[in-house]
């Protein structure tokens, strides 16, 4: 039929075989593994909003079975199909984490349409490139995020296209279609269920173009396919040890690899309860895994950091559901993760991924010293070393000199990761120079991420993160990694969160600098900070020479810290060792 012809596909057929007879790929679609749960476990509780949700958006904070699910789904599919939404069709999807956003996901993938979701920290100046570069049908949004009239401020951008709300308190513009109010004429609904019964979507098709954070210049958009995402979850998901009928709680954006591939297809695969959260309110997250007797979540570095040294806010809640909590984008501090599984008996997962399909993860399996866990993981992918994760038997990964290109095999030498397997996407969206680029001859992605082989003997196994390759500081010719002295310095009595940056320096090339966000109530001095890095006997020329004192550091909807927006403060007075 037409709109099987229609739909997209990155992937070349040799692959998808290839993938398929491995075992790697199948036939499920996110609608698919839904009906799966739906058939068994109607009345199971399926998607949960934060209590806070009225302070964020219209409508009071949902519990939704999957029963109601499926309601609210086809009704906001049957409203898409009347307005003309197909298979192929790109629509972008700027929500919060509330409950019509996996809903919504659930509607696009029954259409075979594709959903393009972008943070609502995105603006107009990101929409537009965002929209020039998919040639979308449709948006979809919330009339209200917080303060912001979020999709009047941003509906100019898409003029021309379809405009969707949801969450709605009001009566939408003559111009916007309010996907759960609209009514649906007979005949629709007739023509919507027979697209339905007739239109069987193929795991192989694109579901979603994902964004790159950004932080080194124009997003570009990341394809995937129903079976990307699959195999994504396999890592990420025998990575918590997921069981039936888990709650997860997910506080990052459910828009691109953490939200996505960590949670929305494993909610579905362990037949379990979705609990959503974001943005980041720390007593309502809290609260939520006290009350929701949540099993598996996942929170950034600085958060787990912050609340290990602020013990009264953990011994507050009952944490005896939670067995584990997933981190990542940064380096994790030995000291912590070894402190919540001695004091609290909870494992801290250590997650490194991307959009494009990096998937390392370090588990208690796979690194069983707490100590070593927050730098270790697994040299998935490397002939003669075996794992309990499944992704390792799919991930094919090495490390390359950058100058060279030469493939490093001895410990303690810094490379660039390539990586290539079922997790990795085609391709960026539109973008063949970018392509040529990031992809090696042999098929393998440049991540752009640094690692070394860990050592001799038993960690010949792993490797060490060293940073991205962008970001290492050359100082008098000497290689730095602000990642490993952002992760020492987490340990600081008096810090509650640090950067480094390498700032240009004629004489050096660059010197090291580092922006801190001390404890209220306390001050840190430069003097300070390279005694208690001298103490971690690190080598003189990583300390640090100039600092700033901030009240935050700036940060992407990720968390990862976004270090080029550091630089200009440190460009007055670069010599100066102290403010």
């Amino acid at each position: 039929r037409p709109d099987r012809e229609r739909t997209v596909r990155t992937t070349p057929q040799s692959l998808i075989d290839t993938h398929t007879r491995a075992g790697w790929w199948g036939n499920d679609t996110l609608c698919s593994l839904f009906d799966q749960v739906l058939e068994q476990r109607p009345e199971r509780l399926a998607l949960v909003d934060a209590p806070n949700r009225p302070s964020l958006v219209a409508g009071a904070a949902a519990r939704l079975t999957y029963s109601d699910v499926q309601l609210r789904a086809d009704a906001i599919g049957a409203a898409l199909y009347a307005s003309g939404i197909r298979a192929s069709d790109i629509v972008v999807v700027q929500l919060p984490n509330i409950v019509e956003l996996p809903i919504l996901y659930l509607a696009l993938s029954r259409l075979g349409a594709v959903a393009s979701p972008v943070p609502v920290q995105y603006g107009r100046h990101e929409l537009a490139e965002i929209r020039e570069s998919l040639s979308a049908a449709a948006y979809v949004s919330v009339a209200r995020f917080k303060e912001q009239c979020l999709l009047a401020d941003h509906a100019e951008v898409f003029d021309g296209c379809k405009l969707f709300c949801l969450a709605s308190d009001a009566d939408s513009e003559s111009d916007v279609i309010d996907l759960e109010r609209s009514i649906i004429s007979d005949s629709d609904q007739a023509g919507y269920a027979a697209y339905c019964a007739e239109f069987i979507p193929d795991a192989n098709d694109i579901f979603t173009i994902c964004w790159t954070s950004g932080t080194t210049g124009t997003p570009k958009g990341v394809p995937r396919s129903h079976n990307h995402w699959w195999a994504i979850s396999i890592g990420s998901g025998d990575l918590a040890e997921l069981r039936d009928a888990d709650v997860l709680l997910n506080p990052f954006p459910l828009v691109n690899m953490g939200g996505i591939g960590g949670f929305l297809f494993n909610w579905l695969k362990c037949h379990g309860t979705l609990v959503l959260h974001h943005p980041m309110d720390l007593p309502v997250f809290l609260g939520q895994i006290n009350d929701e007797r949540v099993n598996y979540t996942i929170a950034p570095p600085a958060l787990l950091n912050t609340l290990l040294q602020n013990r009264h806010l953990l011994d507050s809640l009952d944490l005896s559901a939670l067995r584990s909590i997933g981190s990542g984008s940064a380096p994790l501090s030995s000291w912590m993760v070894e402190g919540y599984e001695k004091d609290y008996g909870i494992d801290i997962m250590n997650n490194f991924g991307s959009n494009e399909g990096m998937c390392l993860v370090s588990g208690p399996k796979e690194v069983p010293d707490p100590a070593l866990r927050g730098e270790l993981f697994p040299r998935f992918g490397i002939e003669g070393y075996s794992w309990n994760n499944r992704i390792a038997d799919m991930f094919v990964s090495k490390l390359v000199c950058t100058e060279t290109g030469a493939e490093i095999v001895e410990p303690g030498v810094a490379g660039e990761m390539l990586i290539k397997g079922p997790t990795v996407f085609d391709g960026y969206w539109n973008s063949p120079k970018a392509n040529a680029d990031v992809f090696s001859k042999d098929g393998y992605f440049h991540t752009g991420d640094m690692f070394e082989i860990a050592g001799d003997g038993e960690q010949q196994k792993y490797y060490r993160f060293v940073g991205r390759h962008k970001d290492i500081i050359s100082r008098g010719g000497m290689k730095i990694s602000p990642a490993e002295l952002d992760n020492l310095l987490a340990g600081h009595e008096k810090i509650a969160d640090a950067a480094v940056v390498g700032v240009a320096d004629q004489i050096l090339g660059e010197r090291i600098a580092v922006a801190v966000v001390p404890k209220p109530g306390e001050s840190v001095t430069l003097d300070e900070i390279i005694a208690f890095l001298k103490e971690k006997d690190i080598a003189v020329f990583k300390l640090p020479e100039m600092i700033r004192l901030l009240d935050a550091l700036p940060r992407n909807p990720l968390g990862k810290v976004l270090r080029h927006e550091l630089l200009p403060i440190f460009d007055a007075q670069r010599d100066c060792k102290n403010d």
